[in-house]
């Protein structure tokens, strides 16, 4: 089953997308990790039968168009960004489906808009990364600095790589995953320049975030999340969602259940036939 390129616009620029089985019954608006994109997503859909699946690349990731000039990556947008594409779909209401930080995001969506979202599929996520109280100030001073040097410097420039192969090496060299998975995201996320490739992904993504909300503010957001939510956590757990800090998360929830699953960060991508066989009575809303 390939998959249909599409354009979805927003008041913030062009939302590029993938789309596999247009006009199936079910609607599923998925949303990828931090410097991903809807590639991610490639593996797992031929095992999602029924499923409208529109993966999207968000802003600053694959295809679609990067923050206008002088703007951060703030996460609370990333939930008009999600809103926009539903409504450039044409879809009232929709499942969500999020990878780590996708998971996130969808997590939000769901908590500020329940009337759009009908169910709620995380891998590897449940609300966005916290932040300590203890921890604000520092986090604030460096956000800060790093994006004032990025400013200065014009670091928003992308290096030249000589190969998609030498891409794929540096993004292994970050992230643990297989090489079949890392060149799938890779691929999308580069352009051809004179002399190789470079990052289509806008660099602005790397800086740090100037903001973490704290435990108790994301719980209170994952508490007032109205749809059931399943769950899918790597076993072993990434240190950013350690088992105390998911099922805290969990125990918010008005309607969650989660289902571990052996393998790395990103299992859909390397085991995508077993996640799909637990997600998919879930997505079609048999269970």
């Amino acid at each position: 089953m390939s998959a249909r390129e599409i354009g979805l616009g927003s008041a913030r620029g062009n939302l590029a997308a993938l789309r596999w089985n247009e006009g199936a019954p079910v609607r599923v608006l998925a949303l990828h990790g931090w410097l991903d994109n809807a590639a991610s997503f490639a593996p797992m859909a031929p095992h999602l039968p029924g499923l409208d699946l529109v993966a999207l690349d968000l802003p600053g990731h694959g295809a679609s168009a990067h923050r206008a000039p002088g703007h951060d990556y703030v996460f609370v947008d990333w939930i008009h960004d999600a809103l926009d594409a539903l409504d450039a779909l044409g879809w009232d209401r929709a499942v969500l489906l999020g990878h780590s930080m996708g998971g996130g995001i969808a997590s939000l969506v769901a908590a500020a808009m329940p009337q759009r979202v009908e169910r709620l599929a995380l891998i590897e996520a449940l609300g966005p990364i916290g932040g300590r109280a203890e921890d604000a100030v520092a986090r604030l001073r460096q956000a800060t600095t790093a994006r004032r040097i990025a400013d200065a410097s014009q670091s928003r420039l992308s290096r030249t790589l000589p190969s998609l192969e030498a891409a794929i090496d540096a993004r292994l060299a970050a992230s643990r995953m297989t090489r079949e998975a890392a060149g799938l995201i890779v691929e999308r996320n580069l352009r051809e320049v004179p002399g190789g490739v470079a990052w289509r992904s806008d660099p602005r993504l790397k800086l740090p975030g100037h903001v973490r909300s704290d435990e108790a503010t994301v719980q209170a957001w994952l508490g007032a999340i109205e749809c059931p939510v399943l769950v899918l956590a790597a076993d072993p757990s990434p240190p950013y969602f350690s088992p105390s800090v998911r099922d805290a998360r969990l125990h918010a929830l008005r309607d969650g259940r989660c289902v571990s699953v052996g393998g790395g960060h990103h299992l859909h991508m390397e085991q995508p036939e077993g996640v799909a066989r637990v997600l998919l009575p879930f997505l079609r809303g048999e269970g």
